[in-house]
């Protein structure tokens, strides 16, 4: 809002405005996006908070989970409520809205962050222990899929025609997919979404890794964006990453509002509404600046909790089907809990994986050296 209210007035130098050329520039929009969206989610995090609780909006412990998961019971869920609507408010305030990255990543936001919601509604007002049936959860994440991949791979405008991925370990080459582009789009997604969605069974756990990996993200957003800097480390420059430079920020400051209600003992949970959003928002983020693979490092951890859900499941089937009984491969799965019934605290598993992903996003940033 305030890029456009102030933008003609520049331009046509009406009343000698000079001073609100700050608004021009990338880092006070950040800054400033950063700012709003914590405070956004600082004040409004109570309220939901209440209102949650009022309503009976609250977390059912999953029998899958260790037992002492049990205190958690009664706590209000749908936080992700609190995540989107402080992100979307600064984007709003912050962002140039006509720009065709950020309405990508308004409309993934809201579809995905809808998809989460119905969910947790029919789990929590309509008292549906399944919630949103799987094949629905997936077709929304396809559909989504399809569409942001047709529109990048059907863009006329060469920006926008992202059809390689840039190899970090390599200088000066790019994987070209042609069509793949579309399924692999389609994969990113719908992969992403469900492993942020499964990483969120602690307190902390998954908001402190998104917060990461949406720092290693801006980083790379904000070189990426600067002509002379993207050039200076043989980097692609993207016009539009300036823009999701903005995004990432207000991101990064949302999350941390809401990490003020949520560390242990969480006073609210992200819920579907929250890990499906917060899960299209970085891949779609990483397809925005073609670097998948950057991001496949920096959440590197997203990608073994999700394999460690996949080795039990499928070891599990496995030793079924060929002795009769089934054997579980870890005590507990996803791997954090498997850590739990290990005699380690849930606080340590937390910042543990805080530490881990801030050592992989140092990785990540340094393979900019490489190219």
């Amino acid at each position: 809002m305030f890029y456009h209210l102030f933008k003609p007035l520049l331009e046509n130098e009406i009343f000698g405005l000079s001073i609100f050329n700050v608004f021009q520039y990338i880092t006070f929009r950040a800054i400033a996006a950063f700012i709003t969206a914590s405070f956004f989610s600082l004040i409004l995090g109570p309220k939901f908070i209440k209102l949650l609780e009022k309503h009976k909006a609250i977390e059912s412990v999953n029998p899958h989970t260790p037992a002492s998961h049990k205190i958690k019971a009664g706590t209000p869920t749908m936080g992700g409520l609190i995540v989107i609507c402080g992100l979307l408010l600064s984007v709003l305030l912050w962002n140039n809205l006509l720009n065709s990255y950020i309405i990508i990543l308004i409309v993934t936001t809201i579809w995905l962050g809808g998809t989460g919601f119905l969910d947790d509604f029919k789990k929590n007002f309509l008292h549906q222990k399944q919630g949103l049936k799987p094949k629905y959860k997936l077709f929304s994440q396809i559909t989504l899929g399809v569409l942001v991949a047709s529109v990048l791979y059907f863009s006329t405008k060469d920006e926008s025609t992202i059809i390689g991925i840039n190899i970090p370990f390599i200088k000066n080459y790019s994987l070209h997919l042609g069509w793949f582009f579309i399924p692999f789009v389609i994969f990113m997604i719908t992969a992403t979404s469900n492993a942020v969605n499964l990483t969120d069974g602690l307190d902390g756990l998954a908001s402190g890794i998104v917060i990461l990996s949406s720092l290693g993200l801006g980083i790379m957003a904000y070189l990426k964006g600067n002509f002379n800097i993207a050039n200076y480390l043989n980097l692609e420059f993207i016009s539009n990453a300036g823009e999701l430079t903005i995004f990432i920020a207000a991101l990064i400051g949302t999350l941390l509002g809401f990490l003020w209600y949520n560390i242990k003992p969480a006073q609210i949970f992200l819920g579907d509404t929250g890990s499906m959003a917060l899960g299209g928002i970085l891949s779609v983020l990483a397809i925005l600046l073609r670097e998948e693979i950057f991001f496949f490092i920096i959440g590197g951890l997203f990608v073994f909790t999700t394999l460690s859900s996949l080795i039990q499941r499928y070891y599990f089937k496995y030793t079924r089907k060929k002795y009769g009984d089934g054997v579980r491969f870890y005590s507990r799965a996803p791997i954090h809990h498997h850590y739990e019934e290990k005699g380690i605290s849930e606080e340590k598993i937390v910042v543990r994986y805080w530490i881990v992903t801030a050592l992989l996003v140092a990785i990540g940033l340094a393979t900019i050296k490489l190219r």
